[in-house]
Parts: structure tokens; sequence; C-alpha cells
């Protein structure tokens, strides 16, 4: 059934450096905070591990556990759970970015824009294929951090209504990500939402959170630097009204993007 709104959860935490089952443990605990009526859970960026550039040392089945897990903690809550993790596949790592759903349905994204400065193009393979999923009504596009600063990746063809960010993005580049979401919620029409971490992580970088969310119109929301849980309700109306009167993405130019 289609859903006029949607209730959606940022969880912005630190992460603990590559401990799967600890990190797990933890984002278990902070669902139980959780409003019956959540739709959707949203994690950062590597929410196991943190942003490695090692993640052979971790286990690789912890990727199958950590889908296992998030199976389990959506079909409890009834909700829908999405984040991304190193994940190793057929010989490869990637950043993957899982949706899943309480009814057992498992979409996956892999990050296109793996970033060269921390190396991680040299670790994991970049994916190619963007996903748009239609959930309760809602068309939702999730992208993972570095992602955000390639706008043509993220262009709204008016076949989404909200854009999601997951990410570990450092704190002296923090300007760069509250002015990026803001642009992106407004050039594309959409929601956008960004969940950040908080915290250090292992390599002594900082992080200072500002996950939140945009409307179509490029206002903000809810926005938080500690470690929380935002709530947002997103209302599918609101886009549709807003799309109808002020008809900027029927001007939008036309082009193909190749790989």
């Amino acid at each position: 059934m289609d859903n006029v709104e949607l209730n959606i959860a940022l969880v912005q935490t630190p992460l603990i450096w590559e401990s799967p089952k600890e990190n797990r443990a933890k984002f278990s605990k902070k669902f139980k905070e959780l409003p019956q009526n959540t739709d959707l859970v949203i994690l950062p960026e590597m929410f196991i591990t943190g942003f490695t550039m090692t993640p052979d040392n971790v286990d690789r089945e912890e990727g199958q556990k950590t889908i296992d897990w998030m199976l389990k903690e959506a079909k409890t809550y009834d909700t829908a759970i999405m984040g991304s993790i190193p994940f190793y596949d057929n010989g490869d790592f990637y950043n993957r970015l899982f949706f899943v759903e309480a009814n057992g349905t498992v979409s996956q994204y892999d990050k296109r824009h793996t970033f060269t400065l921390a190396g991680e193009d040299k670790v994991y393979t970049s994916g190619t294929e963007r996903l748009i999923m239609g959930y309760k009504g809602f068309r939702v596009y999730p992208l993972i951090c570095y992602d955000l600063r390639f706008p043509v990746w993220a262009r709204n063809n008016d076949d989404y209504d909200v854009l999601v960010y997951v990410a570990n993005w450092p704190k002296p580049r923090i300007l760069a990500w509250d002015t990026l979401l803001k642009a992106r919620a407004i050039e594309n029409m959409s929601y956008c939402v960004g969940v950040n971490r908080c915290g250090f992580d292992n390599a002594g970088y900082e992080y200072s959170g500002h996950s939140a969310v945009y409307d179509c119109l490029g206002e903000q929301i809810v926005f938080a630097e500690t470690e929380t849980i935002l709530y947002a309700t997103l209302n599918k109306n609101h886009v549709s009204k807003t799309r109808g009167k002020l008809k900027f993405l029927q001007d939008r130019d036309g082009f193909t993007l190749k790989s």
C-alpha cells in the first residue's frame, strides 16, 4: 500500500573500528529506541567497520552475517534498514549499500565514486549501476559519501522522490557536505537525506555529524552534530505539489551518461 508520508530515522553515532559484532550490537541497542511507526532506518557508510582501507582485517563472512542481522532487525521492528558495508564478492571488495525490507527483500548499490584521496579506488571496485527503489509509495535513490560531489550521478530524471547519502565525511570538509546536500535537494527537486557518523576513527580523523534532511526547496527539516537519532516525516504531496507548481525538472538539459 502506498503511503503519503514516510517516517525515517537517521542514526548518527561513532563507529567501532573494524569490529562488525560490536557495531551490530550498538545499533541493535539503538533500534530499541525507534518509534513503532518508523518506516526506514538509515545507517552511516561502512557502519560495521568505519571507513577502512584494510577490509581483509575483517572476516569476509561478516558481510553475510550483517545482511542476516539486517533482515532480522527489519522484521523485528517492521521497518526497512539501509547502510553500506565492506563486502567481498567474487574476488573483489565493494563499498556496498544494502536496502533491507521487513518482508525479506534485499536490494544493493555499489559506490560509484570511490574516494581516490584515501586510496579507496585501489581497494574497492566501483559500481556502475544506479538503484532506485519503490518503497511504500516513495521512489528512493541511495548514494554513498563521495558520490555527493558528482551531481550528474545524482541527476533526477523525474524518477525519484528521495535522495539519500550515507557517509563517513570528515570534519575539515564538513562545509562542503552541508552545502552540497542542500544543493542536491534544490537542483533535483527532491528530499535529500544525509547520514554521517561522528567521533574519531583509528586513523585519527574526526567526524562531526551534520546529518540532515532537506526538502525539495532546500529547507532544512532536521540537523544534528552530536550522537543521536534524528527523525523526519517526508510527505509525497509536498514533492508533487511543488513540482507541479515549479516545473524546473521539465527544463533540464538532456544528455546520456557513459561509464
